[in-house]
């Protein structure tokens, strides 16, 4: 599983500087993008799929290093998941490749644009209308976006999801 963090978070980890991994399956349920960001002098961070956006907003308070961070984002993230009726996807694409995690800077511009909106819109939510990272999550992966022509993150990783299988039934 590749981990790409911003450089923002990776200073909150004190990790290293860190090198751009390629993901050289093309497997986009291993290629996770994650920012921090702070809403009314809390820290959360944003755990998206590279390539869908599929996010997850969670508390940044006690990550102070990677292995807190991987804990926290994979729980977070496949709690998430299981309460979004996706949790088949979570143990079929993502949970046999959380053993091995690789560190990678972020480069994509359209990501981290997008990821940017999020937090703007994650904020909103939580600041003005009092939702938690939780709450603030499943209405993320329901705002369409213009680079997937107005499809929302949740419609796309539905898609991928269907793209692999099929990929898999024709091998």
């Amino acid at each position: 599983m590749i981990i790409r963090l911003t450089d923002k978070l990776r200073r909150k980890l004190k990790m290293p500087q860190l090198s751009f991994r390629k993901n050289e399956d093309n497997n986009p349920f291993i290629d996770w993008t994650s920012h921090l960001f702070t809403a009314d002098r809390t820290q959360y961070i944003i755990f998206a799929n590279t390539f869908s956006l599929y996010s997850v907003v969670l508390y940044g308070r006690g990550i102070v290093d990677e292995n807190a961070f991987i804990r926290r984002s994979l729980d977070t993230l496949r709690e998430f998941m299981e309460n979004d009726h996706r949790g088949f996807l979570y143990k079929r694409r993502i949970a046999p490749h959380t053993n091995r995690i690789i560190f990678s800077k972020t480069t994509d511009r359209h990501v981290l644009g997008s990821l940017n909106d999020m937090i703007f819109q994650a904020k909103v939510r939580m600041i003005k209308g009092n939702l938690s990272p939780y709450d603030v999550s499943f209405e993320l992966n329901t705002i369409p976006f213009s680079m997937f022509d107005y499809d929302n993150p949740r419609e796309i990783l539905d898609k991928l999801f269907a793209e692999s299988i099929r990929t898999k039934s024709h091998k």
